[in-house]
């Protein structure tokens, strides 16, 4: 039976005074991170055969959230987007060990200016600008995460110290004993488990590989069992500390007045999983559990993104989000699991060690994904690359014996799109992009895509940052050091002339190529648009224009210029031979002026 007064409490919790003291119902939030945990990788979400007491405990006690999904399948710009509440290329954080701006507003800032008590522990990964917003930071070593240069990248992953320390958990319990009383407290638990790299011993009950549940986008191989078996270790000494947090806050007397969040920044590091857009990706497993507040054991099966954690705190706090959090409230679907917040939820991937960008919508029942880089292939994170799943499958596709979905990291080209039906395909194998009878829920995505993109100033960057790492054996190559650089800034390449005649930045276009020959029935590969719209298909195109006004008209997904006057001929940003749809080849035409 639901609770009745979590409608009463949230209402009056907007009308508490927003300094701590002076009035009861500002919860205590607790927010653990778990580091590359897939979101059906723990009991509570199916896997029997993963030793996770503690988080099934959890879940029994609150609500589990069947459709949570990450913002990216990659460590700090998922941790970025979910500090800020907004989508990655909106935080300048949006590629792996980029810092997060000093110009960037966290939830956390908010909390801390109303009295909370503010402290994060264990695994940081979001650069030095923000720790400030804390009032006490205790970081995990960054050993356990990062990958060297040269000589040092053989080493592996594993941080200093004790079995705890290498978890990254080492000091969650220490910092909750420290925390003043009387005030409320906001903390962030980051582990280091369970990300690569992994060594056996580290529970008291190992995982036996043949126990483990292997996914069918990896094959059922020895090596294969081995390494997952060591993975489900890393949960297992994961759920322990999750069990000690728990048994502090009871033995605090704080547990009824404290709402814990439970989630992962993205999916397992095996292939096809960390850093793709399917769901063995960017799925989550968020629990909440609040006692007299959300009801035990519930369940939701609403769409629900982790940019939404953000502005959900503050308004539980009492706190108004102001209109840099991008997130919806999710505060309703803690009194009634089936309230509809979102229609959809967007995903991004850009670059994790390797070259990468594309995009995904996901409703309820299907997912659209746009490659913008279909040139490469889907190449796990390096440190995956060097693991023995992806030895052993390497071996196994020179013998010709993976199945197409785990062939999959190694193909190229790779399709454009990707549309996938979630209830009767949930392993995202069958691309319907091509499918006729499919084509009006592929034309309702693209359109939600490109508000979406218009909305959120999504613009493709000038130029892909490059690989660091080889695809085939993990090793670094020499363009690799660290830290890594920061984001770089835009620089205006040149102007172009905007219909109303005044000149525009050519901020993310490069040269302009006088495309005539482009056949005049030749349609955008991407947005199916007609000449006389702005388009970029793939990498290259990014507007197709043609001096006719009464066809002009603009592409939703370019963000950066006005329409184009250029008389007398059609342009576009292409490459060499690039191919329109509708048959019509771009050779090599003469650049313009840039």
């Amino acid at each position: 039976m639901r609770p009745t007064f979590l409608p009463f409490l949230l209402s009056s919790l907007a009308l508490t005074p927003t300094h701590a003291g002076e009035g009861p119902g500002r919860p205590n939030v607790v927010l653990v991170i778990a580091d590359d945990l897939a979101w059906d990788d723990c009991g509570a979400f199916g896997n029997s055969q993963v030793k996770t007491p503690n988080i099934d405990k959890l879940a029994r006690g609150g609500m589990r959230f069947d459709r949570a999904f990450v913002t990216a399948s990659s460590c700090s710009p998922s941790r970025a987007s979910l500090i800020t509440g907004r989508y990655p290329h909106n935080t300048d954080a949006e590629e792996l060990h980029w810092p997060l701006p000093p110009k960037q507003v966290t939830f956390v800032e908010k909390l801390k200016a109303t009295g909370y008590w503010t402290a994060a522990a264990g695994k940081w990964h979001l650069g030095n600008a923000v720790k400030g917003r804390f009032d006490l930071v205790r970081e995990a070593n960054p050993a356990g995460f990062q990958l060297g240069t040269g000589k040092d990248d053989k080493a592996r992953m594993t941080a200093q110290g004790s079995n705890d320390a290498q978890s990254g958990c080492d000091q969650w319990v220490p910092v909750l004993r420290e925390r003043p009383r009387g005030r409320p407290f906001f903390l962030w638990l980051a582990a280091l488990d369970p990300h690569r790299d992994y060594e056996g011993g580290i529970i008291a009950r190992p995982h036996r590989p043949e126990d483990v549940v292997v996914p069918p986008s990896l094959p059922d191989v020895p090596e294969v069992r081995k390494d997952l078996a060591l993975y489900y270790d890393e949960i297992g000494r994961l759920d322990q500390h999750v069990g000690e947090v728990l048994a502090e806050l009871d033995r605090q007397g704080e547990a009824g007045n404290t709402l814990i969040l439970f989630l992962s920044d993205n999916g397992r590091p095996f292939p096809r999983c960390k850093t793709t857009l399917y769901d063995s990706g960017i799925k989550t497993p968020l629990i909440a559990r609040w006692p007299g507040r959300v009801e035990p054991g519930s369940r939701s099966g609403s769409l629900v993104s982790t940019i939404d954690i953000a502005p959900t705190i503050l308004k539980l706090a009492g706190i108004e989000p102001s209109p840099t959090f991008q997130g919806k409230d999710l505060s309703p679907l803690l009194n009634d699991p089936k309230t509809k917040v979102r229609d959809l939820i967007f995903a991004e991937r850009n670059w994790h060690d390797y070259t990468s960008h594309g995009r995904a919508a996901r409703s309820e029942g299907y997912k659209y994904i746009r490659n913008d880089d279909q040139d490469k292939p889907l190449t796990p994170p390096a440190d995956a690359v060097r693991s023995p799943t992806y030895v052993a499958m390497r071996r196994l596709r020179d013998l010709g014996k993976l199945t197409p979905s785990q062939r999959s990291c190694f193909v190229s080209p790779r399709p454009a799109e990707e549309l996938y039906d979630m209830g009767a395909d949930p392993d995202e194998t069958v691309n319907l992009a091509g499918d006729p009878e499919h084509a009006k829920v592929l034309a309702d995505m693209r359109r939600a895509m490109a508000e979406w993109t218009r909305e959120t100033e999504d613009a493709m960057p000038e130029k892909l940052s490059p690989d660091e790492f080889d695809r085939e054996t993990g090793d670094p190559l020499p363009n690799r050091v660290r830290p890594r650089p920061t984001k770089p800034t835009p620089t205006s390449t040149g102007s172009i002339v905007a219909s109303r005649g005044e000149p525009v930045a050519q901020q993310a276009l490069a040269c302009w190529i006088d495309a005539a020959a482009v056949h005049p029935q030749a349609t955008c590969g991407r947005c199916l648009a007609s000449p006389g719209s702005a388009c970029y298909p793939r990498n290259y195109i990014v507007r197709l224009v043609r001096e006719d006004p009464g066809s002009r008209r603009r592409c939703p997904r370019d963000l950066r210029t006005s329409e184009a006057r250029v008389p007398g001929s059609e342009f576009a940003r292409v490459g060499a031979n690039q191919r329109l749809r509708g048959g019509s080849s771009i050779g090599r035409a003469q650049r313009s002026q840039c």
